[in-house]
């Protein structure tokens, strides 16, 4: 910007966006400082390097409401968990899948975690049938992005939306 272009000529853009063609530095700052507005770099890389008349304010103002209008439309998938018991009854079970089926219609992935207790984990098989349940009864909204696995005494399962 300004004094810190160090090109001698550079390719002059004015404020209207008009080419001015190819001039000295110096000529350069005096058009900008005669408008009022900066000399900014627009492209270091090229040869003579590009620069253009403008607002150096008011585009660092603008760029940065551009950058914030992106974060805002940015979805964030967040990981939700649900967790259950190898024993677990049929209300309760409808109860946890009415709260899967919402955070999957929000977009966010569902972690299902079994956690086993005692003699529960000498039957690992009636988690598995549990998850594999759940499985079946999300298969139209979802797909499983994780299979189930044992980490200690939990079994978990992680779903996505579809």
């Amino acid at each position: 910007m300004n004094e810190a272009i160090e090109a001698a000529e550079v390719r002059l853009v004015g404020a209207d966006g008009e080419v001015l063609g190819v001039v000295k530095i110096d000529e350069a700052l005096r058009k900008a400082d005669e408008a009022g507005l900066d000399l900014v770099e627009m492209a270091a890389n090229s040869n003579p390097p590009v620069c253009k008349i403008l607002d150096y304010g008011k585009l660092k103002f603008l760029d940065q409401k551009r950058k914030a209008d992106a974060r805002k439309k940015q979805k964030t998938i967040d990981v939700k968990e649900i967790k259950m018991r190898p024993g677990i009854e049929q209300h309760d079970y409808d109860v946890k899948m009415r709260s899967m089926r919402r955070f999957l219609d929000d977009g966010d992935k569902v972690k299902v975690t079994l956690r086993f207790r005692g003699r529960e984990l000498a039957h690992q098989e009636l988690g598995m049938r549990v998850l594999e349940r759940v499985q079946t009864d999300l298969e139209e909204d979802s797909k499983v992005e994780q299979f189930p696995k044992m980490e200690g005494r939990q079994m978990t399962m992680v779903i996505a939306p579809r």
